[in-house]
Order: structure tokens, then sequence, then C-alpha cells
């Protein structure tokens, strides 16, 4: 019988992840990266610490991702940071969707008629990942910069998702990730949580009452591609004190219907 031919791009140990499959320079150099994205720059021996790498393998690591333009050196302190090349080679991920452009309008929009910051996300592997901000000019304001990550169930983006995700996924991504209490109002009880997904699900839009931060609140809707799945949030956040509980309707209705209106820009279907 003939085999059926492999995928291009792919060796034949592709799903093999085992150790003699990886190249162990480049693994280094990657979580050297991620540790500088984590931070506000850090010294050489900060990096060797926080990776449990050797101080003499991380500066050679740090100088060859240099010549790339990955990192960057600031002389006063030496102290490193991710630098230009690793934004514009991240930013090809914003390629993949068009939806991050469709909703930058309605963004901009949205932050207009609350006064409040607008945001964008997706889910990856179990977290909300924020893709797009348009801040509000307000001295006190919500801030997610793009590349952000954090946990679902105490996200207004995340639970807005969560709310119209498949029974299954919903269950995989609370067993793998759990429910950490961030502050006294978050949801770490599972039934808790199920009993408030079916709540967003009923009136059409999520809240983040002060839930991964004191203080602070968050509205967010889903938004549905083709097929009517949910493949982003859109949300507008800020303190507590200038988005009250009393105002959620309506800040709601003004956020479904830009998160609507990204879905019929990108060709989706709502599913309500």
């Amino acid at each position: 019988m003939t085999q059926p031919p492999r995928p291009r791009g792919r060796p034949k140990a592709f799903h093999d992840k085992t150790e003699q499959n990886t190249v162990q320079a480049l693994d280094r150099g990657l979580d050297l990266l991620a540790a500088l994205a984590a931070g506000q720059g850090q010294t050489l021996t900060e990096l060797a610490e926080s990776t449990g790498q050797a101080v003499a393998t991380v500066y050679r690591a740090l100088v060859t991702l240099q010549s790339h333009g990955m990192v960057e050196c600031e002389e006063p302190g030496q102290t490193w940071h991710v630098g230009a090349g690793s934004f514009r080679i991240g930013s090809a991920f914003l390629r993949r969707t068009k939806v991050v452009e469709r909703a930058r309008q309605q963004m901009d929009h949205l932050m207009r008629e609350t006064g409040e910051t607008a945001n964008l996300g997706i889910e990856v592997q179990d977290e909300v990942l924020f893709l797009s901000q348009v801040e509000t000019h307000e001295a006190i304001r919500a801030f997610f910069p793009p590349g952000t990550r954090g946990p679902m169930h105490v996200s207004g983006i995340g639970k807005a998702l969560l709310a119209w995700f498949d029974p299954t996924k919903v269950q995989g991504i609370l067993t793998r990730k759990g429910l950490a209490a961030y502050t006294p109002r978050s949801h770490d009880s599972a039934d808790y949580l199920l009993a408030d997904l079916a709540r967003i699900r009923a009136r059409g839009y999520a809240i983040d009452d002060q839930e991964r931060a004191e203080g602070m609140r968050c509205i967010a809707a889903p938004i549905f591609n083709g097929h009517g799945e949910p493949i982003a949030g859109i949300s507008v956040s800020g303190p507590a004190f200038r988005m009250p509980l009393s105002a959620a309707d309506h800040l709601g209705t003004l956020v479904m219907r830009a998160a609507d209106q990204v879905t019929r820009a990108i060709g989706g279907q709502a599913n309500k």
C-alpha cells in the first residue's frame, strides 16, 4: 500500500519532542528572550540567575541575539532588553488573522464612547493573549500591552470566550490551568465559575468584577468566525469607581455592539 506523503516542511520525526530533536542552544536563547520579555530589563548576572544558565553561556547567547537585533543592551548599568527585531518577528503573528485590523476602528470608537481603555484578546494555550489596545486619555487606566498573557477565569475576555467554548474544552482548560485566586472576588470554584459562564451566555457579555486586580473592572463580549465559533474577545476596562456595576448593562450593550460589528467585518456569524 502506498503511504500518503508527509506534510511539506515537516520531517519524519516532527511529532517526536524528545531531547534529541531539540536544539539546546536555541532552547536557551528562547528562554532568555522569554525572561527579558517578562521584565523591564535585566543585567547579565540577573539573567543567568533567573534562567539557571552560566554567565558565559548567557553572554554568548545575548551577543548572538544582539547581532540579529533581537535584544539590545542599554549602556548605563549594562541592562539587556528585548530588541526591535523581536518585535518585528512577533508582529508577524498578528498577520495570521484579520481580526486585529478589523477590530481597530471599533476599539477606537468604543474607547471614545465609554471613556475607558478598549482591548482585544484571543485564547492561546489556555490563556488570554492580548493582541491590541486603545488606551483612554484618563490618568488612571487599565494597561494590557500587546503580548500580555493572563488566566482566563479572572479575565473579562477570558470568561466571554469560555462562555461560548465547547464544555469539553472549558473543562480541559480548568483541569490544566486550575482556578487560582488573585483577589477575594476571584472564581476559585468550578461550580461558581460555570454558573457565572451560564449568566454570561444568557446576557451576552462578561464582567470581570475586580477578579484579577482589586479596584479594576472589565466588560467583554466575544467575536465569532464564519462557523459561529468564538475566536476573540473585545472589552473595555478601567477603575471600578468609573465603571460601577450599575453601568454594566449600558457598557455591555456598547461592547456587544462593537463585537458584533467586528464579527460581521470578518465575515463571522454571531452565536447567541
